[in-house]
């Protein structure tokens, strides 16, 4: 028994503050409701939230989880958390695209030593904004005080998206890729959310948050704002070519190397020309820096490929016609020495 607890124990002197969690509730609800559309039966505030599908025929629900990662702690360590629920958000939506699925509803989870109700206002009023953007209602959640697990102002963020695609639309990649087909890329603006614990790592951030406000020349900004570009939405153009891709694949952790194989059948390998697209200067500094060999940045990081596109090579000018600032970045080719993705020069 604890000693010091003289005139009893409260969830206050624990480290739980109930009123500003109460009322950062309030400003969530308020909100999430600024999201909703018909669908919603139930919102914020409940039990459960609920939902209702309409407009299928024979609807196939996709769902994701995604977490920000540690792009929160360099978001920390300058104050800077403006773009963060749109990372979150963007980052669930994309992975919905890869089957040809439209977003339904959203629940975030925000777990902290402490409640920041300032902090998190920003958080999920960015959340919300990213939501509304691709017609996806913020539909619940959890915020959660939990001192002991979380120290200092350390916290997580984490979501969880729903969608559906009618059964007749759904992308088969592993039944329809075949030699021949073109990759077509659509570039990312940096690292979106991945491969932050080994830029932590190269410049030392764990120890002096000091690099983050260094000016680069290549860059044109500082290595913050580098760093914390939001990770971007293609919900809206993709939408364009579900009926023209084979196939889709989102780059997020592990690179070409990791996802691209996720869209593959067997027997082919996806070969990629270094040449043919544009890799944004934030990874030319951090391959400088950490003297990464060119393999491992490729293993890490999306290095300027933020999405993927197989296409039957007929219907190529057409979907560089309907997708911005996207290029053919390689082929479908018969598969050699069982590589499943080639990146050459």
């Amino acid at each position: 028994m604890n000693e010091n607890i003289e005139n009893g124990a409260t969830y206050g002197a624990a480290g739980v503050n109930l009123q500003a969690s109460k009322d950062i509730k309030d400003t969530i609800k308020d909100l999430a409701v600024q999201t909703y559309g018909d669908g919603v039966v139930g919102g914020v505030g409940g039990f459960g939230a609920m939902y209702k599908i309409s407009g299928y025929e024979n609807p196939i629900l996709v769902t994701s989880t995604d977490p920000v990662g540690t792009k929160l702690m360099v978001a920390g360590m300058v104050g800077s958390f403006e773009n963060i629920g749109a990372d979150l958000v963007n980052a669930c939506v994309n992975d919905l695209i890869v089957i040809g699925a439209d977003p339904l509803f959203f629940l975030d989870y925000i777990a902290t030593s402490k409640m920041n109700p300032d902090v998190v206002e920003i958080l999920v009023k960015g959340i919300a904004e990213a939501c509304s953007s691709v017609d996806c209602a913020l539909i619940g959640g959890e915020t959660s005080e939990m001192p002991g697990i979380f120290s200092g102002d350390n916290f997580d963020l984490s979501g969880f998206i729903v969608g559906a695609v009618e059964e007749s639309d759904m992308l088969r990649p592993k039944e329809t890729i075949k030699e021949g087909d073109v990759l077509v890329g659509i570039p990312s603006n940096g690292l979106h959310t991945n491969g932050y614990s080994l830029v932590r790592h190269i410049f030392g951030l764990d120890n002096d948050s000091a690099p983050l406000g260094i000016y680069y020349d290549d860059l044109g900004e500082t290595l913050a704002e580098a760093l914390l570009k939001p990770h971007l939405p293609y919900y809206h153009e993709l939408k364009n070519i579900f009926g023209l891709a084979k196939g889709i694949a989102h780059i997020t952790g592990g690179g070409l190397y990791e996802n691209i194989p996720r869209m593959m059948p067997a027997g082919v390998t996806a070969k990629f020309s270094r040449s043919l697209w544009a890799v944004p200067p934030i990874f030319n500094v951090i391959q400088e820096e950490g003297k990464v060999d060119l393999e491992e940045m490729h293993r890490v990081f999306n290095m300027g490929l933020g999405m993927v596109a197989a296409v039957e090579e007929n219907r190529v000018t057409d979907v560089l016609n309907l997708v911005k600032n996207s290029v053919v970045v390689g082929e479908i080719i018969k598969s050699s020495q069982n590589e499943e993705v080639l990146i050459q020069d």
